[in-house]
């Protein structure tokens, strides 16, 4: 028989409690696209929710963002990766609208988490390309991270420099550029994740995720939507050990850009 705690009574797992979001932040709307394929859409709207916004669910069919504040692409095997990963989501309905809010004055916060990531290299919002692992095969691992760019909509609740730890998942995540697009992410400070201790995928650089010219559209290959909750993520994090309060380094992706949002709307 299962016995209940009572409220003051702590569990013998851990105590998982975070700090309940700003109230605010509830009314920021990070849109979140489907796909036929897609896997983590359900994933990045519990993060927006944790972090403290509204997620929106949006079709892939259909051309509406449904005015929402942001828009996340995220990850899974879109059309079952037929022709090239990303390529056939790219020209989907709602990634026109994106397109469009994302290169406008408005310059619409865009993140796009794994398959995400190369659907917008397709939709050339991002430079470079993802081709298979260098290694051909399927990787899954908790990867430590750092960032390199914090000054993005996206990254702007860690310190340039922080390391963290994410899950990551792929086939295809060996990112691709020619040397001078290479120099002048460089030299242009829009590489915001590198990867940290090894390199999973022979992604040049090290790279392991990117921004645009604005900075506003953010790709990245590793998973941070699935380390938003202590107990339920890594068990490391780029502070060391976690055990059972650790995990969550991804949290700080989202609560950024709803910070971003309210605080520069």
């Amino acid at each position: 028989m299962v016995e209940s705690l009572s409220a003051h009574e702590t569990p013998l797992i851990g105590d998982f409690t975070t700090p309940a979001p700003e109230e605010q932040l509830k009314d920021v709307r990070v849109g979140v696209i489907t796909f036929p394929g897609t896997l983590d859409d359900r994933d990045a709207m519990r993060a927006v929710t944790l972090a403290g916004g509204t997620p929106v669910p949006l079709w892939h069919d259909e051309a509406n963002l449904h005015q929402v504040d942001a828009v996340i692409v995220p990850g899974g095997f879109s059309y079952g990766d037929y022709l090239r990963a990303g390529a056939i989501a790219a020209k989907a309905a709602v990634m026109e609208k994106v397109i469009d809010a994302a290169q406008s004055t408005q310059a619409l916060p865009v993140l796009g988490i794994c398959n995400g990531f190369q659907i917008l290299t397709e939709s050339h919002l991002l430079p470079g390309s993802m081709i298979k692992n260098d290694h051909r095969k399927f990787i899954c691992r908790d990867q430590t991270l750092r960032i390199e760019n914090n000054t993005t909509p996206w990254t702007r609740h860690y310190e340039a420099g922080q390391e963290i730890v994410v899950p990551l998942k792929n086939q295809d995540g060996q990112y691709v550029a020619d040397p001078k697009t290479l120099e002048e992410l460089e030299d242009q400070g829009r590489i915001v994740f590198r990867y940290v201790d090894v390199n999973p995928n022979g992604s040049r650089n090290n790279i392991a995720g990117i921004c645009n010219e604005r900075g506003n559209v953010v790709g990245l290959m590793p998973h941070p939507e699935h380390a938003v909750e202590p107990g339920f993520g890594p068990s490391s994090s780029g502070d060391g050990s976690r055990t059972l309060r650790g995990g969550a380094d991804g949290l700080g992706v989202f609560s950024s850009v709803l910070s971003t949002l309210v605080t520069h709307p």
